[in-house]
């Protein structure tokens, strides 16, 4: 009987703490940026139907098969066939990279060159989901650039100068995998 008394005691004090919110600090990010998102999302689709000279995509829609609903769009600037043999980071990786990051306006909102050797060092597994998907299909040496859709990146959340619902563009290079270990 005493512990029913304290689950019901506790559940008091707990609908009377929830009561207290203040909903006065709730912000309806979804309404408040709805054309922001919708910008966003038009310029994302536009640039997914970007064609080069040759008339083929100019970006490759890669899908990982961890999570079917996520994606980005890519572009190599490179010959993919010069770097094949390279190093491939996992998931658990470290990875050294040079980048530039844009929002869809192209505002320049991060870049590697803030760094003292304007390189950034980073576990693959600890950056955004669409950096997650473009560095492990890409090899040492490789260079990209990438558009990540807000689901991807950082979704409904305000970082620094990304608003929220930002699709982002990243100009990417993988410059080394320290310390990958490489099966014999």
């Amino acid at each position: 009987m005493k512990k029913l008394l304290y689950l019901l005691g506790a559940l008091a004090c707990s609908a009377a703490l929830w009561s207290c919110n203040d909903d006065d600090d709730y912000v309806d990010y979804w309404t408040e940026y709805a054309s922001y998102r919708e910008a966003n999302e038009e310029w994302l689709a536009e640039q997914e139907n970007l064609t080069a000279e040759d008339g083929t995509p100019y970006y490759e829609r890669l899908v990982p098969s961890w999570d079917k609903g996520a994606y980005i769009l890519i572009h190599w600037f490179n010959d993919r066939s010069e770097t094949a043999g390279n190093l491939q980071p996992y998931l658990t990786s470290t990875v050294t990279t040079k980048y530039n990051g844009y929002l869809y306006d192209d505002t320049l909102f991060d870049t590697s060159e803030n760094n003292t050797d304007g390189t950034y060092t980073t576990a693959v597994n600890a950056v955004i989901d669409g950096w997650q998907i473009a560095l492990q299909n890409m090899h040492v040496g490789d260079t990209v650039q990438i558009l990540v859709p807000y689901a991807s990146a950082y979704g409904a959340n305000e970082n620094g100068k990304i608003k929220p619902y930002s699709a982002l563009r990243f100009n990417i290079r993988l410059a080394d995998i320290p310390d990958l270990e490489v099966k014999p």
